[in-house]
């Protein structure tokens, strides 16, 4: 461990961080996009195997250079400090440019999750009073430029310069990442031109202005438990969370990141792209999104040291039918988070991908995210029974939920933290904040947690999943904890729905192994030898996806909406 009292990128900016990366590893693979050609564009798809070496690959110069050019662009724009810009893409390269360059000026980056319909794009762009709007032409079945026409009225009789909208009066200027656009909409070439009349001087007299305690990014929360809100981070906040998170990884200049999670999110651009900038290592992009293969395919042709994913990911790509035929013994380490992995899922991960040396972190997107993490030589048993211990240079306590109590080794309560993770507030919600981030600066998680003696914590449920059936209060993970270890489980999520009688009720949705089976009734009775019988679920249903989020987190309260239509059930009204 280095000593956590003075790190490499104390009291500096996200790019005064890249500019010093730059200086001391120029020629080192920055970042890597196999799928992509040089000029940004898909490679045909029986190309991306054949040509590994020759994809869109930028240095650390390079890279830099590109930054500044993107910076000047956002001046030439218009953009002051302090102002927001707002990304709205997949993993493109432009993204990492905007994040770099974005932060090198002091305008503050808002990223939107890729897989929001109009109306949460809608208010976003407004709650988040975005000047500049960046964006792809579509993702998946969604035509981007279509959603941005139809949320801003005037965008298809604004010029390509300009723009004046009634609905979203901060908003000047939209943008297109890609080469395509549309009538409104400014192309990445026009705007990157744009940065040719800014001199080096006015770059750089923007860059003395910052510091590194001041707002750079908002962070919409996930949404997993409903209506997001924007969390502030500072650079100071973000780039100390990268540098202990590649720590924890024993990262040095030569790791290279196999990356399949989204950029939009704290895991993809803070413990991705700003660890492997702190570090001088690459990152390596397989795919616009998450692809089990196309990862595989990347680890394999740039000889990955690292992978990062949710547990549904990496038991996407052990499942995917080119696994055995790669070769993935460049692995070391990586970082598993999201949600809890089964012990088989881990063993599989250590032994036949040769991640021996992965952890498991937790957090939130209030937290920078990470708060907790195991490190490379933690034994297995503990990757799936805990979360880790705390970062250096911050405070983790747990507390009673009723009285505030701080509780002991061994006793749930609220996991509660102190120090460089927690953000600045949310945007423009001053009472939410409040009620997030107490008097005394504790950061309070909503989730539930119990600390061993050794001081490695287990997260053991979230206070708003518990479900209260006829006055008993039960915890949802305890019973997928349970189902876990059932051979026709694949994965599992349980959820409370509205009970006349008990108030809630045990919905229990699970995703079937495909190479066993069970039913309903033997669901229960594999709950029934283990669990107190107000535990046992009474609603069970069998499925084949869950409702998630881009990082593959289950959206638990959409479970609960589907079964209260399917069900005919109405809330409780209780005093």
């Amino acid at each position: 461990m280095s000593d956590s009292t003075l790190t490499p990128v104390d009291n500096i900016t996200i790019g005064a961080m890249l500019r010093k990366t730059a200086q001391k590893f120029p020629s080192h693979d920055a970042v890597v996009f196999p799928s992509l050609t040089a000029e940004s564009e898909l490679r045909p798809a029986d190309d991306k195997e054949q040509n590994p070496r020759n994809c869109l690959r930028w240095n650390y110069q390079e890279l830099d250079e590109r930054v500044d050019q993107v910076a000047k662009s956002l001046i030439a724009l218009g953009v002051k400090k302090g102002e927001h810009v707002a990304v709205w893409a997949t993993n493109w390269p432009q993204w990492v440019l905007l994040q770099y360059g974005s932060a090198r000026i002091g305008v503050v980056q808002v990223n939107i999750n890729p897989a929001y319909k109009s109306h949460e794009l809608s208010y976003v762009l407004k709650q988040s009073d975005s000047v500049a709007f960046f964006l792809i032409d579509q993702f998946k079945e969604s035509n981007y430029f279509s959603i941005a026409s139809d949320i801003i009225k005037e965008l298809k009789t604004s010029s390509n310069s300009s723009l004046k909208s009634e609905e979203f009066p901060k908003l000047r200027h939209v943008v297109s990442m890609k080469k395509q656009t549309v009538d409104g909409i400014m192309s990445w070439d026009n705007f990157i031109e744009l940065g040719n009349i800014i001199s080096d001087e006015e770059l750089a007299k923007r860059e003395s202005e910052l510091t590194a305690d001041e707002p750079i990014n908002i962070q919409y929360t996930s949404g997993t438990t409903g209506f997001p809100k924007g969390a502030m981070l500072a650079h100071s906040n973000i780039l100390t969370n990268a540098y202990y998170v590649g720590d924890c990884q024993d990262f040095t200049e030569k790791d290279r990141i196999c990356l399949p999670l989204p950029f939009y999110h704290c895991f993809g651009c803070v413990l991705g792209v700003l660890a492997a900038g702190i570090y001088g290592g690459a990152i390596v992009i397989p795919a616009e999104y998450y692809d089990a293969a196309a990862a595989l395919a990347a680890i394999e042709s740039e000889k990955a040291t690292s992978i990062y994913g949710v547990p549904t990911m990496f038991i996407g790509q052990l499942e995917d039918p080119t696994f055995f035929k790669r070769d993935l013994t460049s692995l070391r380490t990586g970082i598993m988070s999201g949600s809890p992995c089964p012990i088989e899922v881990m063993t599989r991960v250590v032994n036949d991908m040769h991640v021996n040396e992965v952890t498991i972190a937790y957090g939130m997107t209030e937290a920078s995210p990470v708060i907790t993490q195991t490190r490379t030589d933690v034994p297995i048993e503990l990757r799936v029974s805990t979360v880790g211990k705390p970062l250096p240079e911050i405070e983790v306590k747990l507390v009673n939920p009723e009285t505030g109590e701080t509780l002991g080794d061994n006793e749930q309560g609220e996991l509660c933290t102190r120090g460089h993770v927690v953000m600045l507030g949310y945007y423009n919600m001053p009472e939410a904040t409040e009620n997030a981030i107490d008097s005394e600066g504790w950061l309070h998680s909503g989730d539930l947690a119990i600390r061993t003696a050794d001081g490695f914590y287990k997260i053991t449920g979230r206070m708003k999943d518990m479900i209260c059936r006829g006055g008993e209060n039960i915890y949802p993970r305890e019973i997928e904890d349970l189902l876990h270890q059932h051979p026709a489980v694949q994965d599992v999520a349980v959820v409370g729905v509205p009970d006349p009688k008990y108030i809630e009720e045990i919905a229990c949705w699970i995703k079937s192994n495909d190479s066993a089976a069970a039913t309903e009734d033997e669901i229960r009775e594999f709950c029934k030898s283990s669990l107190a019988y107000f535990k046992v679920p009474k609603y069970i249903r069998f499925v084949d996806e869950f409702p998630q989020t881009v990082t593959g987190k289950i959206r638990k309260f959409k479970i609960r909406e589907i079964m209260i239509e399917e069900l005919g059930l109405e809330e409780s009204e209780t005093a």
